[in-house]
């Protein structure tokens, strides 16, 4: 019972795939062939390494601030002492909070990324729907994310195809991995 249960589901999956066309992009080698992704890149470094100078900016001024404090604290009357402590771990919070800002989950560099990359992103997606619909491809697979796809024929590969439809040249196929 068991395996003829099996085999009904492996005969109505191959008999709703049969006639399917199938193809694959590799993300990866298309954004590589396009000079606006090379851009959008080369300012996301930038804008990180500057905001990364700045917090490690603030983080010196923090070790300067807590060693000038250590060198003074024999010599502070208490309240003071509890000022400068107070001072020295709000320049910290402060620190801590920016690198949040700048770098967390939801922060400046992520919605940046978005800002830059994810209209490149939309216009690749554009290019691959087109090409699908004219080729009467039901399903385009991305071949970059790797773990997913195991093997892919380079005839299905139509990453060229969507550079071509993007505007740009290839040396079909000869920078390909």
């Amino acid at each position: 019972m068991k395996k003829v249960f099996i085999l009904t589901i492996v005969l109505f999956s191959s008999l709703l795939t049969f006639g399917q066309k199938f193809a694959c992009v590799d993300s990866e080698y298309i954004l590589n062939n396009l000079p606006e992704y090379k851009q959008a890149q080369k300012e996301l470094e930038e804008v990180s390494l500057q905001w990364q100078k700045d917090i490690e900016n603030k983080l010196a001024e923090v070790d300067r601030m807590y060693k000038s404090y250590q060198a003074e604290a024999l010599l502070l009357p208490e309240d003071l002492k509890t000022k400068k402590e107070n001072e020295i771990v709000a320049a910290e919070k402060e620190a801590k909070t920016l690198q949040k800002q700048r770098f967390g989950s939801d922060g400046d560099l992520s919605k940046k990324r978005s800002e830059l990359i994810k209209p490149i992103q939309d216009k690749i997606y554009n290019a691959i729907e087109k090409i699908a619909k004219e080729k009467n491809y039901a399903i385009v697979l991305d071949k970059a994310s790797g773990a997913t796809v195991l093997f892919v024929d380079s005839k299905t590969d139509i990453s060229d195809l969507v550079l071509a439809e993007l505007g740009y040249k290839t040396n079909n196929n000869s920078t390909k991995r």
